[in-house]
């Protein structure tokens, strides 16, 4: 993780709180699965595109969790984290993509603790009725591949980042987390399609902005559900000439294990949560067909791989 997350109790947050209390914050509330989690923020590019990339949640509605950022010299980057209180303080960050990842992590332990809903850092669209997902770790492809399928026909898409699921009765049933995409400038070099998105994007320090996809795609390519069928990973290993393979659970379950389950962003990794995400993605990989793809070709070669996969579990 590139941010060290410390857990605090009642003392430390109250003086936390005291100390931001005389802080002229701008701030706006997330509707995030319907998770209400409120951001207290003095930039106010960074406030912008918060509000462009989540959907807003009622003022009236209470926040389940509060998201503080401070700048301290002399201080490391760092996140200080009351789990009671699901209270959140951000040291010196300077990259909106850590801030909206760390709401969505928030998010992700009220869901799992107290709804039995669980998060997955990973694209997910539905394609002709049947939801497919891409979970990778970092730089293998995840995003590049997933907007390359919703170039298809019939293709809608729920999250190219995050998502939420809830497992029971029939297929793993998905839903989305954000209203708008924090999409990469050159996503445009890879697909041509993307291009006219592109120039109409605000990009921060880091080559990145808040993108409405619909604006290329249509009003309608954007939709909140799915049920998956299957199931993507993706890795990058050019010592191994194999692309394209159908894995079983255990061999699927060992490799998100291997990699954290795909996600930085997970707040709290003590034992007691990671055997609760272990369960999870055991009952989710059950529930699916998984293949592993090697991102090793050029990304339409690959995307031409994936659809094969995809046209073949029909």
């Amino acid at each position: 993780m590139a941010y060290e997350v410390i857990l605090i109790e009642a003392d430390r947050t109250a003086e936390l709180l005291a100390r931001c209390s005389s802080i002229n914050y701008y701030s706006s509330k997330a509707d995030i699965n319907g998770v209400c989690v409120e951001l207290f923020i003095e930039n106010k590019d960074y406030l912008d595109m918060w509000t462009d990339n989540f959907y807003h949640m009622s003022d009236r509605v209470r926040s389940h969790a509060s998201i503080y950022c401070l700048e301290e010299e002399g201080t490391d980057l760092h996140v200080e984290y009351d789990l009671s209180s699901h209270l959140v303080f951000l040291f010196n960050f300077d990259y909106y993509g850590w801030i909206k990842s760390i709401a969505l992590g928030v998010a992700g332990n009220i869901l799992e603790e107290s709804h039995g809903i669980y998060s997955v850092h990973g694209a997910v669209l539905d394609i002709d009725g049947a939801g497919v997902t891409l979970i990778a770790p970092s730089k293998t492809g995840k995003t590049t591949q997933s907007w390359g399928l919703l170039r298809m026909p019939n293709s809608h898409l729920i999250s190219d980042d995050w998502y939420f699921v809830k497992l029971g009765g029939g297929r793993p049933r998905i839903s989305g987390s954000e209203k708008n995409c924090y999409i990469d400038a050159d996503i445009g070099d890879v697909w041509e399609e993307y291009k006219s998105l592109v120039t109409c994007v605000r990009f921060d320090n880091k080559g990145r902005g808040i993108g409405n996809v619909r604006w290329v795609t249509g009003e309608g390519s954007v939709i909140e559900r799915t049920a998956v069928r299957n199931i993507i990973l993706l890795k990058r290993d050019r010592e191994d000439p194999e692309v394209v393979r159908k894995l079983g659970t255990d061999e699927a379950l060992d490799y998100l294990r291997k990699h954290d389950f795909c996600n930085p962003h997970q707040l709290v990794r003590d034992e007691r949560h990671i055997a609760i995400r272990t369960d999870f993605f055991r009952r989710y990989l059950e529930g699916c067909n998984v293949y592993m793809v090697n991102t090793i070709c050029t990304a339409t070669e690959t995307q031409e791989r994936i659809r094969e996969i995809l046209r073949e579990s029909d």
